[in-house]
């Protein structure tokens, strides 16, 4: 199963997210929702990175995705940012709602 935790600062604004795990629902490279997880997660971070010029602080390794979002003081790009995220999770959401049993979603308030 994949497990994705999404961190939110008392504020509800996304902190960071990891994505850990496998889905198991098909055999490796023909398994689609990996595959979802994977194109809508790396996407976000490429588009952000494109988008607003942030680098997120990001480690990658084999069912395994962490980003940190950096402390940003630009309130218009922290609004970029955030846009960003908020539509990485609705992606998310709707793999979930249709792969339930293959991923997990989580919201932390730390």
């Amino acid at each position: 199963m994949i497990v994705v935790r999404i961190f939110r600062n008392h504020s509800r604004l996304i902190h960071s997210f990891k994505i850990k795990g496998h889905a198991n629902y098909a055999k490796a490279g023909e398994d689609i929702v990996c595959a979802g997880v994977s194109a809508v997660t790396v996407g976000t971070v490429n588009s952000i990175e494109a988008l607003t010029e942030i680098t997120l602080d990001c480690e990658m390794h084999n069912g395994f995705l962490s980003g940190i979002i950096p402390l940003l003081e630009d309130e218009s790009t922290e609004s970029k940012v955030q846009l960003l995220l908020e539509s990485m999770v609705i992606m998310l959401n709707s793999i979930a709602e249709s792969y339930g049993e293959y991923i997990r979603i989580e919201e932390v308030i730390i």
